[in-house]
Parts: C-alpha cells; structure tokens; sequence
C-alpha cells in the first residue's frame, strides 16, 4: 500500500502535533512488503502520543503488529509465548481451536519464529512487534534486549522491532552485541499544544470559548508542575462541574470570570495536594465535594512516593532535627542498652507533653545525619555518591532545608522540614517503630 498525502492527512487529523513524527514513521512503514529497518527506538516522557501515533498508523496502513506491554509479561517466557500466540491469530490459515505454543527459552523461540514466518502468503510482508515500557528488559535475561534489537538477523526474516520507553536509548547499553536502533524522539508538548488538545474535550452544552478559558485556567495553576496530558485531562474533567456550579444555581453568567475563579480556587487547591498526588480515587473525590465522604484528615502526604533510602534518610533527619545530639548513645549505639532518662521517667510519671514538637527542628551536621542513617538501616549501604544524591533531591523537594552556607563543604548543616504525620507515614511504610528512636515519646 503506497503511502500518499491523502493518507497522511487522514492521520494527522487524529493526532494533532505530530506531523514530524508521522510522515518518518510512514516513510519506514512505506510498503508492506519492502523490508524495513531492524529496529526502532521511540521514547518521550508519559502522555506525549507514542502509543497512539504508532497504533493508528499500524490501523490505518493494515500492517500486521503484535503489541507487547512489558509489565504484563514480565518475563521472558511470557514474552516469547504472547508473541508466538499472537503471530498464530495473524496467520492466514489460522484456526480457533489451535493449542496455545509453550516456549521457554531463546533457542526455541527463534527456532519457532522462522518456522510460522517462512510460511505461505506470510513471509513476504513485514512483521512489527511493538515492545510498549522495554525499559524493563533491563531487569530480564541479559540476552534478551540484545536479541530484539537483532530478530530479523537471527531469524532471517522481515522483522521490526519497535522499542517504546520513556528513557533514551543511552541507558540501555550493557556492553557488546547490542545494534543501535533507529531513534526518534516524541518531545513534550508546549502549553499552546497542551491548551489546543484539551479543549477537544469540550461538553457540547457550554461555549467552546468558555471551556478554553477554562482549560487555561487550570494550565495557569498545574502546568508548572505537571506536563502530563493525561493528568491535566483528568483534572479538567474532575473540576469542571464545579466550575459551572454558580452559572448552573443562576448565580453567574458565562462573562463573570471573577466570580467563577473565586468559586473554583479552593478546589483546586485541594485537587493540587490531594488529587494530583492520587491520594484518593475520582468517585472518593467526588464524594469529598459533595460533602458525603467519610475520609477526614487528608493530607498530601498520606503516601509518599520516594526512594527505599530517600526514606531513611528522611527518617533519619527528623530523628537528627527532633532528638537531641546527647541521646544518639542511647538510640543508635548497638552495644549500649536504652535506658529512660530521668526526663522521660519525669514525663511519664506526670504527663509532661512533647516539647521537641513544639520548639520545632533543630539544625544538625550531614556526619551526625549519615551516623544515625546507617544505624537505623538493617542492610549494609555502601558509602557512594547515591546516597548523597538522594540527600540533594530530599532537598529539592524542600523535605529538607540546608541552612549552612554552599562554600561550607566540611560539615554542612540541615534541618527537617517535615511534619510528624508524614514521618510516621512513612514510618508505616517502612515497618519502622518510630517511638523507639523518638526522645519525646520514649514514655509513650
């Protein structure tokens, strides 16, 4: 089938911004019959059109693809036997009844291939298998990446291989035998972009011009944080109702922007900490702003997603900012038993309330935080510059607050910005008895 400009029109109406990416991809899936390359790296952050360019294209052209999502099959035997099986329902010839293929390693697997592709009416077009997140052939058998990248050249046959992950291609090379593939990159979208993609959602009962004004709206709020076109989607979908709540009770016109952004800046400033987090699920939400919900106490920081030793180290920051440098003996020396101090028997005997919490952090040096680090971590850590990275980005992300100067680079000094109802959450997640190591609830 000749790929022709009619063709491209067509499928460049379905996928906006894309036109770069469309017209490569049809220029090497030009002719089903002509060989193609033997392998094709596309990457791009999350919601930027991998999936969708490359499945429209496989549609509207008719080529024969199998699909492959490597968190689904999360082996490689479940690789090679979904791959197999498919390629059987694509066969010409193919029953229903047909018994589903058992494959175990590499060498049957290539073995197999040759012998359903060398097959009449079948061995002359291409085959696309799609390998969708193939970041996570890193995990898998170390051959099997290498293998992909080289199917046409071990079976002998017209194979291509298309790689979509979300990290460039520079991360996977392990070493020898690895082929470098065709790369192409689908780049984030810009906010026009973004702004233009999101109004094709606009409800048929209101304006187009009212959802735009909308639709930038909740860009001006999220898109310094999020670039994610399905999050953004979603967010917009979940707040619109009650961005039309005052034109819906009679309380506002269309043109009454002021009165429509006081109504719906609470929401989202909620959807900010609680939604774009996902603490809670879209009918949760919804109950929430209904106010039929039971949930209480909602915070952004119910689950946190961070790092195994991100946690730690976090761990060990609020023990180093809370507890006081004379009771790291007692806490973390292995040798030393844990007394109550004559405080803490005080405070038990007559109910004396924390009082660290309330004085709020203290600084602390990064020798006394690494000290405590490795003694509450129940695995040996190697001393590496990981670890002082995720310090850094425990940083960034204003968990923590430097408070000694840059050019300090002996002892720089850190404090805990945290609350205690999120270290004890992720002391839960941790399995981690936070009361054992705290100076201000030991009589607890």
């Amino acid at each position: 089938m000749e790929v022709n400009d009619e063709v491209f029109d067509e499928i460049q109406d379905k996928v906006l911004f894309r036109e770069k990416q469309i017209s490569t991809l049809l220029n090497l899936f030009n002719r089903r019959n002509s060989c193609s390359c033997g392998s094709i790296f596309v990457y791009g952050h999350t919601a930027t059109g991998k999936n969708y360019v490359l499945e429209t294209i496989f549609e509207k052209l008719q080529l024969p693809s199998i699909f492959v999502n490597c968190v689904e099959c999360f082996n490689a035997r479940l690789m090679y036997e979904h791959i197999l099986n498919q390629l059987q329902i694509l066969q010409p010839d193919c029953e229903e009844d047909k018994e589903f293929v058992r494959c175990d390693n590499m060498n049957d697997f290539i073995r197999m291939m040759k012998k359903c592709l060398t097959i009449e009416n079948f061995s002359e077009e291409t085959l696309f298998i799609v390998v969708d997140k193939c970041e996570r052939l890193r995990d898998m058998e170390v051959n099997l990446l290498p293998t992909f990248l080289r199917l046409n050249e071990l079976t002998g046959c017209n194979i291509c291989v298309v790689f979509i992950s979300e990290i460039i291609f520079e991360k996977f090379r392990q070493g020898s035998g690895v082929r470098e593939p065709f790369q192409m990159q689908f780049p984030d979208y810009s906010k026009s972009e973004l702004l233009e993609i999101m109004c094709l959602d606009a409800p048929a009962e209101h304006p187009q011009a009212f959802y735009h004004g909308y639709c930038q709206l909740l860009l001006s709020v999220f898109y310094n944080v999020c670039r994610d076109l399905k999050e953004l989607s979603y967010l917009a979908r979940l707040n619109f109702p009650k961005y039309c709540e005052p034109i819906t009770n009679g309380e506002a016109d269309y043109s009454n922007v002021k009165k429509l952004w006081r109504n719906i800046e609470p929401h989202l400033r909620k959807a900010m900490s609680t939604v774009f987090l996902h603490e809670v699920s879209s009918s949760q939400w919804e109950q929430i702003q209904e106010g039929t919900h039971g949930i209480k106490g909602l915070s952004s920081y119910s689950t946190v997603e961070l790092p195994f030793y991100s946690k730690y180290l976090l761990l060990a920051a609020y023990l180093a900012s809370h507890n006081p440098a004379k009771t790291d003996r007692q806490f973390f020396c292995k040798t030393t038993a844990k007394k109550m101090t004559k405080r803490a028997k005080v405070a038990a005997k007559f109910g004396v309330k924390t009082s660290s919490q309330m004085k709020g952090p203290h600084q602390f040096v990064l020798d006394r935080l690494m000290a405590i680090f490795y003694s509450i971590v129940d695995e040996k850590v190697p001393a590496s510059a990981v670890i002082l990275t995720q310090l850094s980005s425990l940083v960034t992300l204003r968990f923590l607050s430097q408070v000694s100067a840059n050019d300090q680079l002996d002892s720089p000094k850190y404090k805990c910005l945290v609350s205690l109802d999120l270290i004890k959450a992720i002391a839960r997640q941790l399995e981690f008895d936070l009361g054992q190591y705290l100076y201000d609830f030991i009589n607890q």
